[in-house]
């Protein structure tokens, strides 16, 4: 199971990009990092990240002076527009989707399986065949408690990314159909 993490090299952090790829092989929506660490479930077929709720925004700083007492007014027009969002939706531009019926999913499965299989190498064809089902039913188990996701662009052909909360979790976890993200760059920061 790999976990992987940005490394640092020369005061620099090189990372990885994970891509969804959308027909005729074109790279879509950047939908991941390696910053994020990820471990892979249901054969490698799914990738579960744990994301967080972080805080975005001003942030109030008591330096302790007292702007009364130095001619200030009280609030001088600090902008307090301070905003919680889930780290991994909110540095993808995850765009959140209506959910699901049980129908609905089966038949989101069918066409991403149908647009997928083609772009495969026969040995990806063979282990995905195996266990496509078992993801799926996976997914199906826990459908009531997901949130659907997709890239910034919307691409209805693009790869949907799933969240949830674990019993007793405050943050989300995330679920990457693993198969139809693509290692797109490295990133120097």
């Amino acid at each position: 199971m790999p976990v992987l993490s940005g490394a640092m090299h020369r005061d620099r952090v090189i990372f990885l990009l994970f891509s969804v790829v959308v027909p005729r092989n074109h790279v879509g929506d950047e939908l991941l990092s390696d910053l994020f660490p990820f471990k892979e479930i249901e054969n490698g077929l799914i990738w579960e990240v744990e994301g967080k709720w972080v805080v975005k925004g001003a942030i109030d700083v008591d330096i302790g002076a007292n702007p009364s007492a130095e001619g200030g007014e009280e609030d001088e027009s600090v902008d307090d527009s301070v905003v919680k969002v889930v780290d991994i939706v909110d540095t993808f531009r995850l765009q959140e989707q209506p959910s699901f019926n049980k129908k609905q999913f089966v038949t989101y499965m069918k066409h991403y399986i149908k647009l997928l299989m083609p772009k495969l190498e026969a040995e990806k064809q063979e282990l995905f065949k195996k266990h496509i089902e078992q993801a799926t039913k996976f997914l199906l188990s826990m459908l009531s408690d997901l949130q659907f996701f997709v890239g910034e662009s919307m691409h209805n052909n693009g790869s949907m990314v799933f969240a949830y909360y674990k019993e007793g979790s405050t943050d989300p976890t995330f679920l990457y159909l693993a198969v139809r993200l693509k290692e797109v760059n490295h990133c120097v920061l």
